[in-house]
């Protein structure tokens, strides 16, 4: 695919990602959403290994969006942090965060990115984990739209890749696949419990 062709689909991705990132740090700051600390501490951290994981797997434009994506997202968990929204930290959210931070050694020691990056698509999607359970019990403290801006974010950086391989190709693929599964988890739990107000007023 031609390069310019594959600079606006990065471009697409950036500003998706602004895009969906600005009213869902808008919503934090007015308390309407509450993210879960550890979720972001480990997003952000996986994100920004996996961005330069990417680099070096020569992915090119593609993983400017990741970049940016994964400071934004260390900023939200500082957010989440100081509006001490969630802030309920398991054994399980540490073990995510250890795992997240080998990967460093892990990559180093193997010489080869992609080990780094299955590692880190693994405890990104984990990290879902705490989400996907507030999002079960609340959903209607979650943001629809930003989860599906994240989705079209992601499948635009992939498009965007200037080269294509596991390493440059899992992680994007990867949280793809989870946003989507949220989507679905949101909408169906504000379903039953529309359903639930209504035959129990």
């Amino acid at each position: 695919m031609d390069s310019s062709i594959k600079f606006v689909f990065s471009i697409v991705a950036i500003l998706l990602t602004f895009a969906a990132f600005f009213p869902y740090i808008r919503s934090i700051l007015r308390g309407t959403t509450k993210p879960h600390l550890f979720s972001w501490v480990i997003w952000g951290t996986t994100t920004l290994i996996v961005f330069f994981a990417q680099l070096k797997a020569k992915g090119g434009m593609g993983a400017w969006p990741i970049g940016i994506s994964g400071t934004i997202t260390t900023y939200i968990a500082l957010l989440a942090f100081l509006k001490s929204s969630q802030i309920s930290i398991t054994r399980t959210d540490w073990l995510f965060f250890i795992a997240a931070l080998s990967s460093l050694p892990f990559w180093y020691f193997t010489s080869n990115p992609f080990w780094a990056v299955l590692l880190l698509t693994l405890v990104d999607l984990l990290g879902f984990g705490p989400t996907i359970r507030k999002a079960y019990a609340c959903p209607h403290e979650e943001n629809i739209p930003f989860f599906f801006l994240f989705l079209g974010r992601n499948l635009f950086a992939l498009l965007a890749l200037e080269q294509y391989s596991l390493t440059t190709v899992l992680f994007p693929l990867s949280v793809s696949g989870a946003c989507f599964f949220l989507l679905v988890l949101v909408y169906y739990r504000r379903k039953v419990i529309a359903v639930e107000v209504i035959k129990n007023p």
